[in-house]
């Protein structure tokens, strides 16, 4: 009694596509598969570090670059 069998696979794939339709089910295919991938993605990508003291410094460097092309333009107007 652990897992499905065969016969409850096919019971399944029946009721699916009888609510779906046989059209709707390469769409839902494509969706779940992209799906997938983009949960992978998530998975593999560095991690984001959210904490203060991060969206400090990235406020501070923000505000740098912002200070430095403001000078290039009053310098480009000399």
């Amino acid at each position: 009694m652990g897992g499905l069998s065969l016969i409850h696979w096919l019971i399944i794939v029946v009721i699916v596509l009888l609510f779906m339709g046989p059209s709707k089910l390469p769409q839902l295919g494509k969706s779940l598969g992209e799906a997938i991938r983009g949960f992978k993605k998530g998975l593999s990508e560095d991690e984001i570090d959210v904490t203060a003291a991060s969206r400090r410094d990235q406020l501070r460097d923000s505000q740098g670059q912002q200070t430095q092309q403001q000078a290039e333009k009053e310098k480009d107007k000399v």
